[in-house]
């Protein structure tokens, strides 16, 4: 679980109401329905029901909750496994905040804990810059005069452990055109989604 700091203390001041439907959006998102948490949203759902919080307190309580929620799920842990470790980690959690999270959890933790199998299995790395330049054969060990152009590509890429690795390779000029031709296409799809 993570650490708490003064997330939890916040969290208790929040009205029930308001912390179920804060952690059901955020569960929303782990579970893969919604693309990401909106802070900016969250926080002005807050100020409707009258908890005025800075944007900052707002975000605490958002990656407290994502990352114990992440925790659980990745531990397989129960709804009780789950209130057991946040009382160890403090005993100022009030009953209603607890009983909020154990419901939520009880309801929604498998699915949590399938997604992050399913996205553990799915898991590629992610390109982070891709680097090339155009040069010319003019000769090899085998061949006395190539005259042949060329792109050198070299990706750098982070792997799902969080390893940047290196991948080079070379490809002819039409090679090249397809690859770019590829490229715009996923482009274009990702844009659709």
């Amino acid at each position: 679980m993570p650490a708490a700091g003064e997330s939890y203390e916040t969290i208790c001041r929040l009205p029930p109401d308001l912390l179920t439907e804060a952690s059901q959006h955020i569960l929303t998102y782990l579970r893969g329905q919604i693309s990401g948490v909106d802070s900016a949203e969250m926080s002005h759902r807050f100020q409707r029901a009258g908890v005025t919080l800075d944007h900052e307190a707002v975000q605490s309580i958002i990656r407290f909750l994502l990352l114990t929620f992440r925790s659980a799920g990745k531990n397989k842990l129960s709804a009780d496994e789950l209130v057991s470790k946040l009382e160890e980690g403090s005993s100022k959690w009030s009953k209603a905040s607890l009983q909020v999270l154990h419901t939520l959890w009880s309801e929604h933790g498998a699915s949590v804990h399938a997604q992050q199998d399913a996205q553990s299995l799915l898991s590629i790395g992610q390109l982070v810059d891709m680097q090339w330049k155009l040069g010319m054969a003019v000769s090899s060990d085998t061949c006395r005069s190539l005259n042949s152009p060329f792109v050198s590509l070299l990706l750098k890429i982070v792997e799902p452990s969080g390893q940047i690795c290196q991948k080079a390779f070379e490809m002819t000029i039409p090679q090249f055109q397809n690859f770019h031709r590829q490229f715009k296409e996923m482009a274009a799809i990702m844009e659709t989604v």
